[in-house]
């Protein structure tokens, strides 16, 4: 068996990290503090094709595999995990949805600005009611005339609020015993993006609240088959597993790194701190962490790759997305220690990751769900 990354694969690691290092690096720390979302940047990995990358060539893309699109987010992730998960959001819940469900008018209509960049797309599932009961969503849509009419309430979604926000696709109950996904257009009446969170981490993302008061949008606007919006929202959320997977291998290898770095320049009792058994451990620890998480990550984007059946797909999501992500906070809390005092301020970029690490743990499945998914795969009646 192999899942080992190609030639490839490899050198396109070295376009992403070369830009990452060069226009996201230099101004992270900033961006970070002003909670500032930088456009012209985010359009900038639009050029660079990142956006496009499992989109097939007649939208712009460049029709690679999903495992292309876990170097890139792993490698923004090792510089800045809002960078990060506004790449893996855009892709894996703004374009995945319509290039999956969408018509082929929604498809000519929405993905080509989204594919090159240009434009960003928001899902909003998580209710300030239902997070991971998404089952338990209350939002409604209704037919009117020929419109859904929308009425409800979203939060914490990514990228819905953006000067580059196109849409956003919203799941809601279409009858009492179905949900459903229909795409709303940013700035159409009724559809209401809240003020920005104040937020412990990711900074630079750009996550709101919304609200719809009788928000209409026309009946076309659907997004597949009327009632499938289940079915359609826990297979986005399985590839989205794999993918915040890569983004907190980025974040636990950016701790290995600076942490290795700092432990050989930083000199106490005449010798480095990496000379200490306790220090030159905890990194050999981490070290392991890092290698074992990017091994579940890439065998699980394989196993996408090569049309395995899903539930293997999904169960190995899981297993990624909680082993890489739970690896990713401590990583950050080994990253603070080996800094010692520095590693409590804000000059140094581990005060950075370790306010940004906590999410990844919640978002798109909690740790406990993700449990709760690998034991069901493992045949318990767990609840």
């Amino acid at each position: 068996m192999s899942f080992e990354l190609t030639e490839d694969h490899e050198t396109f690691r070295k376009v992403v990290r070369d830009f990452a290092e060069r226009e996201i690096a230099p101004h992270v720390a900033r961006w970070d503090r002003e909670k500032f979302f930088p456009v012209e940047t985010v359009q900038a990995l639009g050029e660079l094709g990142l956006f496009g990358l499992t989109a097939p060539p007649e939208y712009g893309g460049a029709g690679a595999d999903f495992t292309t699109l876990c170097v890139a987010i792993e490698e923004l992730g090792r510089v800045d995990q809002s960078i990060g998960i506004t790449l893996e959001a855009g892709v894996g819940l703004g374009i995945n949805p319509i290039l999956t469900y969408g018509t082929d008018e929604q498809k000519e209509r929405w993905l080509p600005d989204l594919v090159a960049g240009r434009t960003l797309a928001g899902f909003g599932l998580t209710e300030p009611e239902a997070g991971s009961d998404a089952g338990a969503t209350r939002t409604r849509a209704t037919l009117d005339g020929g419109d859904w009419v929308i009425d409800g309430a979203k939060a914490f979604i990514t990228n819905s609020g953006t000067a580059i926000t196109s849409l956003v696709t919203v799941t809601a109950k279409t009858a009492d015993d179905e949900i459903s996904s229909i795409i709303v257009p940013s700035g159409t009446p009724g559809f209401t993006v809240e003020a920005p969170y104040a937020k412990l981490g990711w900074h630079i993302s750009d996550t709101h609240g919304l609200t719809f008061d009788g928000c209409r949008v026309p009946e076309a606007n659907l997004l597949g088959n009327r009632g499938d919006g289940f079915r359609q929202f826990l297979a986005v959320l399985d590839d989205g597993r794999i993918a915040i997977s890569a983004l907190a291998v980025g974040l636990a290898q950016a701790c290995l790194d600076v942490s290795v770095r700092y432990a050989g320049e930083r000199h106490t009792f005449g010798q480095p701190i990496g000379a200490r058994q306790a220090v030159a451990f905890s990194l050999s620890d981490l070290a392991v962490s890092v290698e074992a998480a990017r091994v579940l990550t890439y065998k699980a984007a394989w196993l996408k790759d090569a049309g395995r059946p899903r539930t293997a797909v999904k169960q190995a999501a899981a297993i990624a997305k909680l082993y890489s992500t739970e690896a990713a906070v401590t990583a950050t809390r080994i990253a603070t220690q080996v800094f010692g005092g520095n590693g409590f301020m804000e000059e140094f970029p581990v005060a950075r990751f370790y306010r940004d690490a906590k999410i990844l743990e919640i978002g798109e499945g909690t740790s406990e769900v993700q449990r709760m998914l690998i034991a069901r795969g493992l045949g318990l009646p767990v609840q």
